[in-house]
């Protein structure tokens, strides 16, 4: 039990060393203005006012990332008219490497990303039953870094 602890203790602090110095990075990521980018009557969602950003590193790889969460009355072809438009227009290229229904975008380092939301989805992050977001098309946009 002893070197369990000391064990998840290094991988604590390798995980911290890592991550240490990208405060200014995950700040630039969630000023970007693509995440307050929406379609006329999406709100940001109740329980998610905050852009959500941060750092994690996962064996030696480290990413930077930060997202938003909205709802929206509307439906989901019109999210993706929006954002294939909003992301043009803010310089971004849709995802090569992406699947064409997609809505993965590429700009210099970076990684724009549109999910749809659904029940199954928001329960295995833990966010229980919301039909706020599961009716119409509630969904989350990311964008992301790797160090």
């Amino acid at each position: 039990m002893f070197v369990t602890s000391a064990l998840t203790g290094c991988a604590l602090m390798d995980l911290a060393r890592d991550c240490e110095g990208t405060d200014a990075k995950v700040e630039e990521m969630a000023a970007l203005d693509i995440l307050g980018s929406r379609p006329d009557e999406a709100t940001v969602a109740r329980g998610f006012e905050e852009v959500d950003a941060g750092c994690w590193s996962d064996s030696g790889d480290v990413s930077v990332y930060a997202e938003r969460t909205y709802a929206f009355p509307g439906t989901r072809a019109e999210v993706a008219a929006h954002y294939r438009t909003a992301a043009r227009q803010d310089g971004w290229s849709p995802d090569p490497e992406a699947a064409p229904d997609d809505l993965s975008f590429v700009k210099e380092t970076k990684s724009l990303q549109i999910v749809f939301l659904t029940a199954e989805l928001l329960a295995e992050e833990g966010h229980g039953s919301r039909p706020d977001l599961t009716t119409g098309a509630g969904y989350s946009i990311s964008v992301g870094s790797f160090e």
